[in-house]
Formats: C-alpha cells, sequence, structure tokens
C-alpha cells in the first residue's frame, strides 16, 4: 500500500511542503512570504488560515485533495522538552502551542496546521524531533554560573537526519557515531 505523508514546515517567513508516498519524496515546493505579509498578523497563531490556504493551494498544484493524504506532519514546536521521537499531536500539545506556553515561534503552527488538515478526514496527524528534543548529557547543561543551567532547544529533525543520513552513507550506526552536526540554515 502507498501512503501519502504531507509534510508541513512552518518557518518565520516561509512555510515549507513537501508530500511523500512511502519513503520517497514525491514533490517539495517552499513559499516565501513577505515580511510585510507576515507581520501584518496580530501573533503567530493568526496566521493559522492564511498558513493553511497555502498548504491547500499546494495540495491544488499537485492535484491532490486533502482527503487523500494518509498522515500529516508537521514540524514540533516549542514545546515541554522531550526525547527525540514521533509524537501524536494531542489536546495538550496543541493548548500548549496555542497559548505559547514554552515560548512564540512560527514553527508553533506546525502541529496546529497537521492537525486540523488530519481532522478533515479523521488522519493521524503527527511531529517529529521538535525543537525542544532534551537528550543533553548531564556535563552538557554546565553553564559555569552555579544557579543556570544549559537548556536544549535546536534544530533537532535537521541535525539527526543529516547524521543518519551520514551513518548509512558510510554503512554504521547513528548510535556508534560520535558527530558534530552543524545547522546553519
Amino acid at each position: 500500500m502507498v501512503y501519502k505523508i504531507l509534510a508541513i514546515n512552518s518557518g518565520s517567513t516561509s512555510t515549507k511542503l513537501a508530500l511523500y508516498e512511502n519513503y520517497d519524496c514525491v514533490v517539495v515546493k517552499n513559499y516565501n512570504h513577505d515580511y510585510n505579509q507576515v507581520s501584518r498578523y496580530y501573533d503567530i497563531m493568526s496566521q493559522k488560515d492564511f498558513r493553511k490556504e497555502v498548504i491547500l493551494q499546494f495540495l491544488e498544484e499537485i492535484n491532490v485533495q486533502v482527503e487523500d493524504v494518509d498522515v500529516f506532519v508537521g514540524r514540533g514546536g516549542l514545546l515541554r522538552p522531550m526525547k527525540s521521537g514521533t509524537y501524536a499531536v494531542n489536546q495538550k500539545m496543541l493548548e500548549d502551542l496555542e497559548a505559547e506556553r514554552y515560548g512564540r515561534h512560527a514553527c508553533n503552527l506546525g502541529a496546529v496546521l497537521a492537525y486540523e488538515l488530519a481532522q478533515i478526514n479523521n488522519r493521524p496527524a503527527y511531529i517529529v524531533d521538535p525543537v525542544v528534543v532534551d537528550e543533553l548529557q548531564p556535563h552538557a547543561r554546565i553553564s559555569g554560573f552555579k544557579d543556570i543551567h544549559r537548556i536544549s532547544v535546536f534544530h533537532a529533525l535537521n541535525q539527526k537526519s543529516i547524521a543518519h543520513r551520514y551513518a548509512d552513507e558510510i554503512g554504521k550506526k547513528y548510535q556508534e557515531l560520535n558527530l558534530i552536526v552543524a545547522h546553519v540554515g
């Protein structure tokens, strides 16, 4: 069976979309949004309908109906610290993102948009390796100041994806490697 997966990456001034059929990326498109266009909205969440229209336009351009998509995946937003992995979007997650409980960023829209689109045809919605992945070793939390501890916020999805890809290329397991990966975008 071929599963159609829509990946949604909401950035500050762009919406990146990709349609997969199982593991194969069929199409990718990046919609850049003029700063003046997104800044007219009161807050990040008020951009939701605008971003949703961009996604629906993308699907129309590639001749895919929302009902044809089996799984929706959004960029994980600013949530409580968690281990890397795939998480089903749930009501508590949506409440935290919409309230900007852990911070304000356009990535908070990813799960919200995935969930809303998934609800159209009762499909699942997920996030993968959100920016709040926290797998720091205890010594990595040391800041040099007694009462200040480092927290983990980084582009986990990108960095882990690149590290896994490299591991595959050299025929090793990700867990066996000791790598430094820089996200420079």
